[in-house]
């Protein structure tokens, strides 16, 4: 056996550098095309050709570099794959339980091929661009550190770990396994507490610190980064309307200082630093000669129709070209999981289906949107290679300054959780305890995300809320902590940058000097109501012209084209409104505001000189009234293109505009009959309505009714005011707003965009009638099993993960079982997809070795076995055919006659990767994975 292994490590025809060749099973994952190559060649007659290693990243068609017209994202599949004529009843039970399969590929069988490995020729090009994915390709360590200690003489305390097996790596649009890294993390830790030197003691001081210190050095990061995001916004968005002469890098609120008192200037506020474009043309071409109204306006439009439409494109192309899913390198991903593996690279087969009818996984641009519902995904416990590196991170920071700038109907508030996210990520990933553990990492990204609303609105409290309200899947007191406190890093830090050079965290802090009053409830409940209708019917247009226009006509292949045109479409409806015209956190401090007696600030010309006469009145109100509409309707087109985007703001915005409008009718009532019954507890105060109070209670509304969110946007909203004087009319409007649209529309935007994208999310919040279904009605019974009581080679072992992978069971394994006494199948143990591949790559040079499982280890032997392990450098007396440590001796199971709540909670509660369903005697009959559960219940949910 030894020789072999040697064999295997010496071989000169397929290995990589050494750095790259994995040394047991302890080690990282190596190059996808070195693990192909060796696939390929086991039961393979002839002589492979000599690989140089130089393998162009161009021509890599992995399982994340797929065909760019494709449909999906090869997680969820919309329709059913035919089935296969070579393999008997595979795939017959989804199509049998109309269940969406997962992606497939056409793969030959070993017994009727004679696969040859690829011989790619040198050239310049290919030098270079396989140089670069080196550089970008950061080694990667064993992802399951040795569990048991290599020394003698110390107690072999952590044998039981055993029974759940190694793991390898996680492929993207996988689940990852929250038991294994519990009990990884567990085993880790007590080994750390057994130690009673004081080097021991600090190491333990320093574990137990250092979350602390990772969530202090996130927040710390994600304020600098909303610090430069929102300085070069303000920057770029008053580009379109001139240019300050004393300094060109300065925005115009930073050009022309103000007093607190008159926060924000009008247009025709007087600042002779600040010149306009209209101004500039005049200098230039007439001399000096001033421009009469007509040809100042289409000098000034012109100018910024142009500055729009280079910012959102600069933010497309940035997005399209720097963080499309096919270019990320990874050597996580399978190596069989892709069409080449099957027809491109073998001259000799000959496939069952056609490339039209397999289907791929759809060219994601990860800097694209707000992030929210991938972060949701991620959470809870799927795997997506790149969403969260350093390349997305500067995309989304610069693409979102560039994106909110142009003046469309977009915010950044959101995007700074994706941002906040990606920092946690690359932070937490400089130390193995939480790069080689995938659930303790989401730890820190939950803290993240408490950062990131932190930031975008200043509310540290809000933002751990939401963080727990929104995102989060596991939530225990412990990250609830870190959350707080990595928000409140992240808030400090702000204020001490002052973005805004007000002292305030974010623009539209506002306070109000009065109180609201008992007949106002009527008010707020009907602006909750509007909320509700509102977000409802948003979310509904948003995801019917996403899935129609967006994703049905050529705006699917031409995203650049549709950027150009929601941006035209933008500055054409929004240059002649001076509210639409302004950017986003501006109008909503406009319409917040209070107006008070004797202020110089009118708020744009929202403080109404004469509240009680309508012809005041009026051209206020339909100002406001054409802004909120313009501004939903460009809200539905927009969110969703190939941009940075978020849909906090606009939300407020268009809530905030009803809210303004119904407190300016109130207070005309007011006016009109100062001796009402209703109006007696104002006392003659002809000031006791606050305009600004029912926009802020509107906005609460809108924003519930789009995004289902109720306790975290109330604390949001409290912390904006500085007060919980109001506490009663946003909670109030927020859970009318909630109740309204959850009666209209049972999802929000977010669960709406997962549904679209066909993400993998497993929503724990949701309830489900299970009917006179049981567990048979989703058991797969089809999934291939090794049984120990036949001989399992290399190449059947292959062949037998060739066919699992081209049923789709991309995230599935092989149940390991042997023939009972009652002639039933008794479940011995379960081996993943990744793990097998990984074990047959180290031995793939001896196609016709038996390849065993043991499963009658003692805690003795099986500790020695991991002993032994620990040392990857030498492999001396280590049997390279013997899977038993890839294999969880004690995968969950489930009776058949169990009911399916049950097997829910495993899922949502346990956090399962996958379920064995036995029969009553125990005997094996099925596998329920996490992939095929999910797609159950959204059949159901159909139903």
């Amino acid at each position: 056996m030894d020789q072999s292994l040697q064999r295997t490590r010496s071989s000169s025809s397929l290995a990589p550098p050494l750095s790259e060749n994995p040394t047991g099973p302890l080690s990282g994952p190596s190059t996808i095309a070195w693990r192909r190559q060796r696939l390929l060649r086991i039961g393979s007659s002839t002589t492979t050709p000599t690989i140089l290693n130089r393998v162009s990243t161009a021509d890599e068609l992995t399982s994340l570099r797929s065909n760019t017209d494709s449909t999906d994202y090869g997680t969820l599949l919309v329709a059913p794959k035919p089935k296969r004529t070579t393999s008997g009843n595979i795939g017959s039970f989804r199509l049998r339980r109309h269940l969406p399969a997962l992606p497939g590929i056409d793969l030959p069988h070993s017994a009727s091929s004679n696969p040859t490995s690829p011989l790619h020729s040198p050239s310049s090009l290919r030098d270079r661009s396989y140089f670069r994915s080196r550089l970008l390709q950061r080694p990667i360590s064993a992802y399951d550190a040795p569990l048991i200690s290599s020394k003698p003489d110390q107690p072999n305390e952590d044998a039981d770990v055993r029974t759940n097996g190694i793991r390898v790596w996680y492929s993207s649009f996988s689940s990852i396994d929250w038991l294994h890294d519990a009990i990884k993390d567990s085993v880790r830790f007590s080994r750390l507490r057994r130690g009673k030197s004081i080097r021991s003691r600090i190491r333990l001081a320093f574990d137990k610190s250092l979350g602390w210190i990772i969530v202090t050095i996130v927040g710390f990061l994600t304020s600098v980064i909303a610090f430069l995001v929102i300085r070069g916004e303000q920057w770029l968005f008053d580009a379109k309307e001139g240019y300050c002469t004393t300094s060109l890098w300065r925005a115009k609120s930073f050009c022309c200082p103000t007093t607190s008192d008159d926060l924000l200037l009008s247009n025709d506020t007087d600042c002779p630093a600040w010149r306009t474009w209209s101004y500039a043309y005049e200098s230039w071409t007439h001399g000096g000669q001033v421009l009469d109204g007509d040809h100042e306006n289409m000098v000034e439009y012109i100018a910024y129709a142009c500055v729009a439409l280079l910012l959102a494109v600069t933010s497309a192309l940035l997005t399209i070209h720097l963080t499309a899913s096919t270019s990320f390198i990874t050597r996580k991903e399978s190596g069989v999981l892709s069409p080449e593996f099957g027809n491109g690279k073998d001259t000799t087969s000959s496939p069952t289906s056609s490339p039209e009818t397999q289907p791929k996984r759809k060219l994601m641009y990860y800097a694209a949107g707000s992030g929210i519902p991938e972060i949701k995904t991620i959470l809870s416990g799927f795997v997506i290679h790149g969403y969260l590196g350093g390349r997305t991170l500067f995309t989304k920071s610069v693409g979102l300054a560039l994106s909110v700038a142009s003046g469309l109907s977009l915010g950044k508030e959101g995007p700074f959780v994706h941002i906040a996210s990606c920092i946690g990520n690359i932070v937490s990933r400089y130390n193995s305890k939480y790069e080689n553990n995938e659930a303790k990492r989401r730890e820190i990204l939950s803290a993240a995300c408490a950062a990131g609303v932190a930031v975008a609105f200043g509310a540290p409290i809000g933002g751990t809320l939401f963080s727990l309200e929104e995102v989060s899947y596991f939530f225990p007191p412990k990250v609830m902590w870190r959350s707080f406190f990595c928000a409140m890093i992240a808030a400090i830090t702000l204020r001490f940058l002052d973005p805004l050079g007000t002292g305030k965290l974010v623009l539209f802090q506002v306070t109000y000097d009065r109180d609201w009053h008992a007949y106002e409830l009527v008010f707020f409940l009907l602006l909750g109501a509007f909320g509700g209708v509102y977000g409802a019917y948003f979310s509904k247009l948003n995801y019917r012209w996403s899935r129609d226009v967006r994703g049905a006509t050529w705006l699917r292949t031409h995203p650049i084209a549709e950027v150009i045109l929601v941006t035209l479409a933008t500055t054409i409806l929004c240059f002649l409104n001076p509210y639409t015209r302004m950017g986003g956190t501006e109008l909503v401090y406009n319409l917040f505001a209070e107006c008070r007696t004797g202020s110089g600030n009118t708020h744009s010309g929202l403080c109404v000189l004469d509240p009680g006469s309508l012809s005041h009145l009026w051209p206020v109100v339909r100002a406001i009234l054409i802004a909120m509409v313009v501004k939903g309707a460009l809200t539905i087109v927009t969110f969703g293109i190939k941009v940075p985007a978020g849909i906090f703001i606009p939300t407020l915005g268009v809530g905030a505009c009803a809210g303004r409008i119904v407190g300016i009718g109130v207070q005309w009532l007011q006016y009109q009959y100062p001796n009402s019954r209703v109006f007696g507890v104002c006392g003659g105060d002809m000031d006791c309505v606050i305009p600004g109070l029912y926009a802020m209670v509107g906005a609460a509304a809108a924003l519930s009714g789009v995004t289902r969110t109720t306790v975290s946007l109330a604390v949001i909203m409290f912390e904006l005011t500085d007060t919980l004087t109001y506490a009663v009319p946003v909670m109030l409007s927020v859970l009318v707003a909630k109740t309204v649209a959850d009666a209209l529309e049972p999802k929000g935007i977010y669960d709406l965009v997962i549904e679209l994208s066909q993400l993998p999310y497993l929503d724990a919040k949701h309830e489900y009638l299970w009917g006179n279904l049981s567990i048979n009605d989703v058991t797969d019974r089809d999934v291939d099993v090794i049984h120990l009581d036949r001989t399992n080679n290399v190449e059947s072992l292959r062949d037998q993960l060739q066919n699992l992978l081209n049923d789709g069971h991309d995230d599935s394994g092989f149940p390991i079982v042997k023939q009972s006494v009652q002639d039933g199948m008794r479940m011995i143990g379960y081996i993943g997809a990744s793990e097998l591949e990984h074990a047959l790559t180290i031995v793939a040079e001896d196609a016709n070795e038996e390849v065993h499982f043991n499963t009658t280890y003692t805690h003795e032997d099986m500790a020695a076995s991991f002993s032994s392990l620990v040392d990857n450098a030498s492999h001396a007396g280590v049997d390279p055919f013997d899977f038993s440590v890839y294999m969880d001796d004690a995968p969950l199971t489930i009776q058949s006659n169990a009911p399916l709540e049950l097997v829910h909670q495993f899922f949502v509660k346990l956090g399962a990767r996958y379920v064995v369903v036995t029969d009553t005697d125990g005997d094996y009959e099925g596998i329920i994975d996490k992939k095929t559960w999910v797609a159950f219940l959204a059949h159901l949910e159909e139903k």
